[in-house]
């Protein structure tokens, strides 16, 4: 059962890149011909614009601080209106990008296309942080996803120290350089996956215990939390209070877009209303097998994390 709404520290999403995703359905891809769509789906992307989607589904308001451009990022206000509680937009010149997603039947395949984003100033950068700063202080601050031309590296590496010193708990969930210059400034919590703790770490994970070793190791550095997706056999989370291992439930995999946004929402949604890491992990793997049997770039339903939830066992590793 998914607690209510009502015991929740304040939560900010920030999303400097975020995109129109739109998700074609189409029979089989031919090479110098047209492929006619069975279905499309528009919806608001961006990492960051996907964990707020996710923790409105979850009951949890949260609100979403993120750059537009152009007549896509008209778009993409329109469509935020509708899946998120409480929108922040920050308007700058040229386009918001837009991200595709093919997925084809036979055989099943799934491609994905990511455009690169606005170019974006030191003044409009500052507009955001400030204001992205306010809205979790003394609550979840979560740093997630790619940045655009003209944001440098360290910058979400800065932003766990703008957080953490406000009083608040900073979340990263990004991948090489970004993630990499985070981890001296210690967050709260950053999520990899498999492939990117290898990458971190600078090592072949061949095993489960060689994953939970290397969470473990981060975990010690000063990390609080460490949770390591696994995909179809459900994710791993380290913790100061143990080392916990949920399996994923039987879903019919449809597409992965979105899947770790929604696993971070989990945890967040968990954690803020004072649950344990172990349940923390249960709903996050309810939530991102859940996104991963819809279609496209839709996420999960309320219905179907409570229906998943029972399905989710976690189990305590010694490690």
């Amino acid at each position: 059962m998914i607690p209510p709404e009502h015991n929740c520290q304040p939560i900010a999403t920030l999303t400097l890149n975020p995109a129109v995703d739109i998700a074609y359905e189409v029979p089989h891809l031919i090479p110098d011909q047209k492929s006619h769509a069975r279905n499309t789906r528009y919806d608001p992307g961006g990492n960051g614009v996907n964990v707020a989607r996710a923790l409105k589904e979850l009951l949890v308001c949260a609100h979403s601080c993120c750059i537009v451009a152009g007549n896509i990022g008209e778009l993409l206000q329109k469509l935020l209106q509708h899946q998120l509680d409480s929108p922040h937009c920050v308007h700058v010149e040229g386009e918001t990008r837009i991200n595709a997603t093919i997925l084809q039947a036979d055989p099943p395949v799934q491609f994905e296309v990511t455009g690169s984003g606005p170019l974006v100033s030191d003044l409009t950068l500052n507009t955001i942080r400030e204001s992205f700063l306010g809205l979790c202080q003394g609550g979840f601050g979560v740093l997630t996803g790619s940045v655009p031309p003209g944001v440098p590296d360290h910058f979400y590496g800065d932003m766990v120290d703008r957080v953490q010193t406000a009083g608040g708990k900073a979340i990263v969930d990004a991948h090489g350089p970004l993630l990499q210059l985070a981890l001296p400034h210690q967050p709260f919590l950053i999520k990899p996956n498999r492939y990117e703790l290898s990458v971190l770490r600078q090592r072949e994970l061949p095993g489960l215990e060689d994953v939970a070793l290397e969470a473990r190791a981060i975990q010690r550095e000063g990390v609080q939390y460490v949770c390591v997706s696994l995909g179809g056999d459900g994710a791993l989370l380290v913790a100061p209070e143990g080392s916990y291992l949920a399996k994923a439930p039987s879903v019919a995999v449809k597409s992965t877009v979105g899947a770790g946004d929604s696993m971070v929402a989990g945890l967040i949604a968990a954690l803020a209303r004072g649950q344990s890491p172990a349940e923390a992990l249960r709903l996050a793997v309810a939530c991102g097998s859940g996104t991963a049997a819809q279609p496209g770039t839709q996420i999960f339903s309320h219905s179907m994390v409570i229906d998943l939830l029972q399905q989710v066992n976690v189990k305590t590793l010694d490690i």
